[in-house]
């Protein structure tokens, strides 16, 4: 799992999600991305999920693989991730009464603005990318959508 190395304080405020993303909105590496449409938190579980299955189906050899897990072309393309879970989140255990202080860290999530590219890829087709793009954006908690470099 994606976490930070080390902070300067442990536990964070819940802070406030408005407006859309002014930096990081354009395509900087790759040729193709994923561009979210809404604002929330994406989990350090979902982004590595969602890494895992862009870089698997980007890594196949046709009908003949035997695992089914990797898709399409082999050792193809280059992933670039964009968007690190900085944030910790707590969570109290079921059943613990109100008060006591704040709870103990139970994962990382990164928070993502309207407009904020996620991920992108460089070194496949069209339609290897946006099949690989559609099948992550499933495992991602916010709506998104395929982006081109030539016309984001």
């Amino acid at each position: 799992m994606l976490q930070p190395a080390r902070r300067k304080y442990r536990k964070e405020f819940r802070g406030t999600m408005s407006g859309i993303a002014t930096r990081s909105n354009t395509l900087s590496y790759g040729d193709f991305g994923i561009k979210t449409q809404e604002c929330g938190w994406l989990s350090a579980a979902e982004i590595e999920s969602a890494r895992r299955t862009i870089t698997h189906h980007t890594k196949r050899v046709g009908k003949s693989a035997r695992r089914t897990i990797t898709h399409h072309t082999k050792r193809v393309g280059k992933f670039f991730l964009r968007v690190f879970p900085h944030k910790p989140i707590t969570n109290k255990v079921a059943g613990a009464r109100m008060g006591s202080g704040k709870a103990d860290i139970s994962g990382y999530v990164a928070v993502v603005k309207p407009g904020q590219i996620l991920m992108e890829i460089s070194g496949v087709s069209r339609e290897i990318a946006s099949e690989a793009i559609r099948l992550a954006s499933h495992k991602l908690s916010v709506k998104t959508k395929f982006i081109e470099k030539n016309n984001d």
